[in-house]
């Protein structure tokens, strides 16, 4: 073998030979990324569930970004103009919401002092939009993009009815994805808030229905009248979220005996918290049943999904004071308070217990 043919010879196998050996330094390398991505998502994760259970300083509006754990108090917008509709029962709906969803019930004897949701499991959603429900006027906040998250809480009698009897309280946390400016202007904020609205459904009696301090009056009923309010909201994003991040957000309310509610929302690594005090509704007494879910944007309007392939998985984690697995309430047993709904339709719901109990369930088309 002459010189030049011993040097094709050597350079091959020596360019062999740095690629054999490259190649497991790539693979580390690789390897280490994903590791990496996934420290960082579960260190991502463990923030958002923290700041779910971090109490605000106060009442007002409140911003953290990750990895700070500190509420930082931020400007407050205007109370959203925002309205949700009661539940008009007609018969057994196929759908979600109106009043059949699927709820998490707390322990006998307990009562919940903070309900998260979340959406585990996102697939196939590429749109919505929210439309007109017939039997609530075809009212709401209607188009593409427009959609709430909501937890929401039983209805009960509490202290804060002052004794009458047919007054039930009711607390709403809530996301929407856009919002009336006023009562009196049909404009549109355009931005994505989070606040809490808080009712006294059938408050007071017929020669004495007038709203207590803190409310405005939504409506009469018989004999009384339905009080409501809205807290000042919070801005999560500039403009209306795409449905396309739902799994990315996520939604949590408290309510604390003699102290302070509160609603938050997280999105990615930034959250924001919207307060009121308990005392309004009092609804930390009477707390025993959670609802979540994606549904229209108020006025009993519907989120429509995108006509195929879409399987949404929801979860409720529950705060009662015990480790036992909460009791999935099915949509048959007509729970749910809300008048919103989806188009999606529950398949299943299974119960966890443990530090912090859940339960989740299915919804698809």
């Amino acid at each position: 073998m002459n010189l030049a043919t011993r040097s094709i010879v050597y350079v091959s196998l020596t360019a062999g030979l740095l690629s054999v050996a490259g190649l497991p330094s790539v693979l580390m390398a690789q390897s280490g990324d994903v590791a990496s991505d996934a420290v960082e998502s579960q260190a991502h994760a463990a923030w958002r569930e923290t700041m779910h259970n971090t109490a605000a300083p106060e009442n007002g509006c409140f911003h953290a970004s990750y990895p700070s754990t500190q509420w930082e108090a931020v400007e407050c917008a205007d109370r959203p103009a925002y309205r949700s509709a009661l539940p008009q029962l007609r018969g057994r709906e196929q759908t979600l919401g109106n009043g059949s969803d699927y709820v998490a019930q707390a322990l006998s004897g307990h009562t919940i002092s903070l309900a998260a949701g979340s959406f585990p499991t996102v697939s196939g959603v590429t749109s919505e939009k929210s439309v007109g429900v017939a039997a609530f006027g075809d009212g709401g906040i209607l188009g593409s993009n427009e959609y709430t998250l909501q937890v929401n809480t039983n209805f009960a009698n509490t202290a804060a009815c002052d004794g009458y009897t047919n007054c039930l309280a009711w607390q709403q946390y809530v996301i929407s994805t856009n919002t009336p400016v006023s009562l009196t202007s049909s404009s549109l904020t355009g931005k994505t808030e989070v606040f809490i609205e808080y009712w006294l459904i059938d408050y007071g009696s017929s020669t004495n229905a007038s709203c207590p301090s803190g409310f405005i009056n939504g409506g009469a009923d018989d004999p009384g009248v339905d009080c409501v309010q809205n807290t000042p909201a919070v801005v999560v994003y500039n403009g209306q979220l795409p449905i396309t991040d739902l799994a990315s957000l996520a939604l949590s309310g408290s309510a604390v005996a003699s102290g302070t509610d509160k609603a938050v929302a997280t999105y990615g690594t930034e959250a924001y918290t919207a307060t009121v005090a308990d005392s309004y509704t009092d609804i930390s007494s009477g707390w025993t049943q959670a609802e979540f879910n994606v549904l229209g944007n108020a006025g009993g309007s519907e989120a429509k999904f995108n006509s195929s392939g879409v399987s949404i998985t929801a979860k409720i984690a529950l705060t009662d004071g015990s480790t036992t697995a909460p009791t999935c309430v099915s949509p048959s047993s007509v729970e749910g308070t809300t008048g919103e709904t989806n188009n999606l339709t529950g398949k299943s719901c299974t119960s966890t217990s443990g530090s912090a109990p859940y339960i989740e369930f299915v919804e698809s088309d």
